[in-house]
C-alpha cells in the first residue's frame, strides 16, 4: 500500500512539471506545432537575378492577300466622271399640244426625261427604248447646254435599246468596254439625270450578273441578261452609262426594282448592245433567228425530272414544245430533248440559248449538242425567223 501511494505521488509530480513547461510557451503553443522560417542569407543590398522572358508563341501563318485588295477602289471617282461628262446627254421627249390662242408656236408638253451617251463623233447616241418610245419630239441637251432635235435611227423594244441621232459633228464619243470581264464586286460608276438633276454621279459595285426577265419586271418576251448594281439609279437615269474604273461603258442603266434608290438597279451589258448596234444602224430594227421551240432551264427541273431525263448537271435547256414545221421539228428534235451546247458554246445557264439562237442569223446552220435520256448526239439545224409579237400602238 505504502509503495502504491509513493508511485502515485511521483506520477502527479511529473504531470505538474509538464503543465508548468507548457504554460511557459508564449501564446500557449506547442513548439512542435510551429514552423520556423529558414534564416535569410542574402544581403539586403544584393541584386536579384535578371528575369529571362519566355520566347513568344509564334502566330499561325496568314494567307497571302488578294492582289486586288486595297487597290481596287480609286482615291476619287472624279477623274472618271470628268472624262465621261462631255459624252453624257439629257434626253427629253415632248408632243405638240393645241395651237397657241395668241397665234404663236404650239405649246410643247414634256412627256419624258432620260439620259443617253454619245458613241460616235457624228451624233450617234445610245439610250433606252422606253425613253423615246412613242415620242413625237425628241430633244437632246449636251453638257454645254446646247439643244438639238433628234431622230430615232433604230430601236429594239425586246432588249430596251434605242439609237438616236443629232445633226452635229465633232462630238466627244465615249469608249465602250467589255462587260464579259466584269466580276461581282467590281466598282462601277453611274451617270445620269435623276429627277432632272443633270449629270448626277453615283458609285457602287456589280452586285450580281445574269438577271433575266424572270427577275426584272419588264417585258416577259424580252431578251435580258442584266447587270445588277447598287450604284444609285432613279427615274431619269434610264439610258445613261454604267462605267468601269477605266471610264469605259460596261452597261446602259435601264431599270430599278421597287422604285427609288433602294440599291437595286439593272443595266444592259454593253456587249449585248455592241452585238445589236450594227443591225440597228443598218436596218433600224433587229431581225431575230429562232429554233422554233419552247424551252425550260435544266435548273428549274425537279430532282425527279432530272433523274428521268438522266441528267447529271444543271447545264442545258430542255425542249418543252416544238413548233410544227419549224427548224427544230425539221431536225427531228422532240419534247424532252435537252440542248447542252449551241455551236460548241455550253449552255450555262440554259437561258443563254434564247439569246444565241436569236442573234445567230436567219438561215444560218448551227450545230446543237443534244442529250436524249442520257444519250449525247449532235444535230445540225437551219435557223428560221422569229415572229415578233404584235404590239399595240401607243
Amino acid at each position: 500500500m505504502v509503495q502504491l501511494r509513493r508511485r502515485a505521488a511521483s506520477v502527479l509530480a511529473v504531470m505538474g512539471l509538464i503543465a508548468c513547461k507548457k504554460e511557459s510557451v508564449p501564446g500557449g503553443e506547442d513548439p512542435a506545432d510551429t514552423v520556423q522560417a529558414p534564416p535569410t542569407t542574402a544581403s539586403p543590398l544584393s541584386t536579384p537575378p535578371p528575369l529571362v522572358p519566355k520566347p513568344p508563341t509564334p502566330l499561325p501563318a496568314s494567307p497571302e492577300p488578294s492582289p486586288l485588295i486595297g487597290s481596287a477602289a480609286p482615291a476619287s471617282f472624279a477623274p472618271i466622271a470628268k472624262h465621261a461628262d462631255p459624252s453624257v446627254v439629257t434626253i427629253t421627249t415632248a408632243e405638240d399640244a393645241e395651237p397657241s390662242l395668241f397665234g404663236g408656236r404650239p405649246r410643247r408638253e414634256v412627256q419624258g426625261l432620260g439620259t443617253g451617251f454619245i458613241v460616235d463623233k457624228d451624233g450617234i447616241i445610245l439610250t433606252n427604248n422606253h425613253v423615246i418610245e412613242g415620242a413625237k419630239i425628241i430633244v437632246v441637251k449636251l453638257s454645254n447646254d446646247k439643244l438639238y432635235p433628234a431622230r430615232v435611227v433604230g430601236k429594239d423594244p425586246r432588249t430596251e435599246i434605242a439609237v438616236v441621232k443629232i445633226d452635229e459633228r465633232g462630238l466627244v464619243p465615249i469608249a465602250l468596254g467589255d462587260s464579259d470581264v466584269l466580276e461581282v464586286g467590281d466598282w462601277v460608276v453611274a451617270i445620269g439625270n435623276p429627277f432632272g438633276l443633270s449629270h448626277t454621279v453615283s458609285a457602287g459595285i456589280i452586285s450580281a450578273k445574269g438577271r433575266t426577265e424572270k427577275e426584272v419586271p419588264l417585258d416577259p418576251t424580252g431578251y435580258y441578261n442584266f447587270l445588277q448594281t447598287d450604284a444609285s439609279i432613279n427615274p431619269g437615269n434610264s439610258g445613261g452609262p454604267l462605267l468601269n474604273l477605266k471610264g469605259e461603258v460596261v452597261g446602259i442603266n435601264t431599270a430599278i426594282r421597287g422604285g427609288g434608290a433602294q440599291g437595286i438597279g439593272f443595266a444592259i451589258p454593253i456587249n449585248m448592245v455592241k452585238q445589236l448596234l450594227p443591225m440597228l444602224l443598218r436596218d433600224g430594227h433587229v431581225t431575230r433567228s429562232a429554233l422554233g421551240i419552247r424551252q425550260l432551264d435544266v435548273h428549274e427541273l425537279t430532282p425527279e425530272d432530272r433523274a428521268a431525263l438522266k441528267l447529271t448537271s444543271e447545264q442545258g435547256a430542255v425542249i418543252e414544245g416544238v413548233e410544227p414545221g419549224g427548224p427544230a421539228d425539221r431536225a427531228h428534235l422532240v419534247s424532252g430533248d435537252v440542248i447542252m451546247a449551241f455551236d460548241k458554246t455550253p449552255l450555262i445557264p440554259g437561258s443563254l440559248l434564247r439569246w444565241l439562237a436569236s442573234t445567230a442569223g436567219v438561215g444560218k446552220i448551227v450545230t446543237l449538242q443534244v442529250s436524249r435520256y442520257g444519250r449525247l448526239f449532235d444535230v445540225d439545224v437551219t435557223l428560221g425567223q422569229l415572229a415578233e409579237p404584235t404590239r399595240m400602238a401607243p
